[in-house]
């Protein structure tokens, strides 16, 4: 069987789309955070370089491209090279079986709104996601730096906490749409959203993909009073930069995933389906910056205490009452 040439053209045409999109949201996050947390604080933010500071982003962008690029000298130099792009990828990858529309007619063909769908799109979020923890690891070890050290193993055991809560949050959502597959969860939310029948799940989701993304009050790995800047410490130029998309650009996989899972992906009335699910996406990443600008940060035993002591619990509660729910339905 010849393979259609019109398929591929359109898969890469939703890949670069998609990509462009991604790399253009996580620079202008950066704005944004500051633009809100400046608006919260009383401040304007960024106002300098363009109308309301709307070029920032691209300024910042050119000074870290011409920084001076260090490597320490004691550094292991390839994983140290390494461990940047290995934080970043993985929340790239993970888009590509989020749908963000609904089917549409162009060209005389139809055309799914979502790179690939996948019977088991749920575990591949959660697998590729896990693996951007190692960049940070290996990003700590390698350095050669004790400080650096110590904010990559708080990262490990930080994402162990959290990660086990967050993937049990999920399993009431599986149990209610039968299905792994994204864009079939998203087609059981045609009546009712499950956020509606499954708000402590989402509520933990939340929590936990704050904490997997080491946001504030969840930023250990990063907590610059005790540790100058954590396990990117000895980072410079592009290097520190991929580090700092990789955490924007996981806060938007998150965000698209709860919005995917809890909040009915791209359904609503009125408005097109892409248009729902960004606006969806876009409250989600605005919660996110209000948290960061009005909680502050845990000590690391409450950090522990809250994940094992309270999420894991919940998380375990809900799905037994999930549990019964269905089997009584």
């Amino acid at each position: 069987m010849v393979p259609d040439p019109a398929f591929f053209v359109i898969m890469v045409a939703k890949i670069v789309v998609v990509f462009g999109l991604m790399l253009l949201s996580v620079a202008y996050l950066t704005w944004l955070e500051r633009k809100v947390i400046g608006d919260i604080q009383v401040r304007l933010g960024p106002m300098r370089v363009g109308p309301h500071g709307l070029l920032q982003p691209i300024a910042d962008a050119i000074k870290l491209m011409f920084k001076e690029d260090i490597v320490p000298q004691a550094a292991d130099r390839w994983i140290y090279l390494l461990a940047p792009t290995l934080a970043l990828t993985p929340a790239f990858i993970s888009f590509a079986v989020i749908p963000f529309g609904d089917r549409i007619r162009l060209f005389g063909r139809t055309i799914d709104l979502v790179i690939t769908d996948v019977n088991i799109g749920l575990l591949y979020v959660f697998a590729v996601a896990s693996l951007g923890i190692y960049g940070i690891v290996l990003g700590g070890w390698a350095s050669n730096n004790k400080y650096a050290l110590l904010g990559g193993l708080r990262s490990a055991a930080q994402m162990i906490s959290y990660e086990l809560s967050l993937g049990l949050s999920v399993v009431g959502v599986v149990m209610l749409s039968e299905s792994l597959s994204l864009v079939q969860i998203v087609n059981a939310q045609s009546t009712a959203w499950f956020i509606v029948l499954q708000p402590i799940g989402f509520l933990i989701f939340l929590i936990c993909a704050i904490a997997e993304t080491n946001r504030a009050p969840f930023d250990l790995p990063e907590a610059e009073t005790e540790l100058v800047a954590g396990f990117h410490v000895e980072y410079s130029s592009m290097k520190f930069a991929m580090y700092f998309m990789a955490e924007y650009a996981n806060m938007i996989t998150v965000a698209a995933m709860a919005t995917t899972l809890f909040l009915g992906g791209w359904r609503g009335p009125f408005l097109p389906p892409v248009v729902w699910f960004l606006v969806k996406l876009f409250l989600l990443i605005f919660l996110f910056i209000w948290i960061r600008a009005t909680l502050p940060r845990f000590r690391y035993d409450q950090l522990m205490r809250f994940g094992w002591k309270v999420l894991l619990p919940v998380a375990l509660a809900n799905i037994m009452i999930t549990a019964a729910f269905v089997a009584m339905r």
